[in-house]
């Protein structure tokens, strides 16, 4: 499982199409945080302090970053992995949130899934960018710190390691809780119509100003290339969440193998299947973050099985030779809120 792959939403010329001089303008916001970039549009039929909305912005990035982020020492998780205790640790009612949510995927998921994969992307050197193929004593050490199992939730606001070497890595998990949080702050001053989007990972409500519905791209799965490959158009009437991951976006190649960033939790290898891009649409971006990197682990006719199972709306993406396969989920096909050229 994990790690997030590139996301895969081109914007840009899509965002505004079919938009002729709106009254009132659609605002915008753009910026760097996580790793990566964000853009907001939003627009409101009354007067709406754009200062207020920047700075509560700016104040919900860096309070996640401080809470959330697995790549500084002083964020609440990463104190959490630094300590060797197994006793109750208290991490706060966001970090217990998004583990119960990880929980229901990774069960779901056989265990593909699983937040506890941290010391196997430092083995593989995921890390630090640079490609270590770890020797089996290695990896079986690594994998004996690895499972869900080895967490557990004391209350809303507490969680414990049953082994001391546990580490937890939310980057499969926090970007779709990022742009949940930025669209329950919008929502919360008023905002009934925008487009939140973070690094490609994007959530939408309402439409643009002439009536007419957000439209996205999502890329092809082409690395080191930003081409289109399908337009999603999201509902008017109901908050829509698209969280695409891809195995294309971060990898090695050695010796004419190709090592995924995307590891299977249960053996702790680079996944090496054809699937390469699978897009969730849910009202929950969370949620459908959490899917997305689930059901590429687990490739495409497992993915497709459980995602049936579980009745949510997935585009997957497989690569055979230089040919680009797509299917759609039964959920996906009947939508009738979703609609995908």
């Amino acid at each position: 499982m994990l790690r997030k792959g590139w996301s895969g939403v081109i914007l840009g010329m899509l965002l505004l199409a079919g938009c002729a001089e709106p009254l009132p303008p659609v605002q915008t916001l753009a910026g760097f945080a996580q790793g990566t970039t964000y853009h907001i549009s939003y627009w409101v039929p009354q007067a709406l302090d754009g200062k207020q909305i920047e700075t509560e912005v700016e104040k919900i990035f860096a309070d996640l970053d401080k809470t959330l982020s697995n790549y500084r020492p002083d964020s609440v998780i990463e104190q959490f992995n630094a300590n060797a205790s197994t006793s109750s640790q208290l991490v706060g009612d966001e970090i217990v949130g998004l583990v119960k949510v990880a929980e229901t995927v990774s069960q779901a998921s056989q265990g593909c899934y699983d937040l506890t994969i941290k010391p196997l992307f430092e083995l593989w050197g995921f890390m630090g960018d640079e490609l270590h193929i770890p020797e089996d004593a290695a990896l079986q050490a690594a994998l004996a710190d690895v499972g869900m199992n080895k967490l557990e939730l004391v209350d809303d606001s507490h969680m414990l390691k049953k082994q001391p070497k546990v580490r937890v890595d939310l980057s499969s998990i926090a970007q779709g809780y990022s742009v949940e949080k930025i669209s329950r702050t919008l929502e919360d001053l008023g905002v009934r119509n925008y487009l939140v989007e973070i690094g490609g990972e994007l959530k939408a409500l309402g439409n643009k100003p002439d009536g007419k519905a957000w439209r996205i791209a999502v890329e092809k799965p082409l690395p080191g290339e930003q081409k289109m490959h399908k337009v999603v158009t999201l509902p008017k009437d109901a908050p829509m969440a698209v969280m695409t991951s891809g195995t294309y976006r971060h990898y090695f190649d050695v010796k004419g193998k190709r090592y995924s960033h995307i590891l299977d939790a249960r053996n702790g290898m680079p996944v090496s299947h054809d699937l390469v891009a699978v897009s969730v649409f849910n009202e929950s971006p969370t949620l459908a973050d959490a899917w997305s990197t689930a059901l590429l682990c687990l490739g495409q006719d497992e993915g497709m099985k459980i995602a049936d199972a579980e009745k949510l709306q997935v585009m997957f993406i497989q690569q055979q030779g230089t040919e680009f396969v797509e299917s759609k989920t039964r959920a996906l096909t009947m939508s009738t809120q979703v609609t995908i050229n």
